[in-house]
């Protein structure tokens, strides 16, 4: 079973029963502080004056907080009158039209799926 998702989870059952529930992050800290290119477990102070843990505290908050979507769009009553209002009457009354087909095919698949 060696090589399989099967025997990797009973090597880990195996490990964290010999050494306790801690196995994985103990050993993963060791070897970063053992590092000599530093990690976030390394305990040296960096040119930056932060230690590894302190500069991933500083990275994982920046990465949490900046959104690669950009800002959310928020819908207003005024903003929807002001669209509205820059829409010409034919402009509105295709876009009525085009709802109310929507609404339609949207009605009859409900139909088809009760069926």
């Amino acid at each position: 079973m060696p090589g399989t998702i099967e025997g990797g989870r009973k090597a880990a059952a195996t490990n964290k029963a010999k050494y306790g529930d801690g196995f994985y992050s103990s050993i993963g800290r060791k070897g970063g502080k053992r590092s000599s290119t530093g990690g976030f477990a390394s305990l040296k102070v960096g040119k930056d004056g932060l230690t590894g843990a302190e500069r991933a505290k500083l990275a994982g908050a920046k990465g949490g907080t900046i959104s690669k979507r950009g800002p959310a769009i928020r819908l207003t009553a005024d903003k929807i009158k002001k669209i509205r209002g820059e829409l010409n009457e034919a402009e509105q009354e295709t876009i009525k039209m085009k709802i109310r087909l929507l609404n339609k095919e949207l009605e009859r698949l409900r139909h088809e799926t009760t069926q």
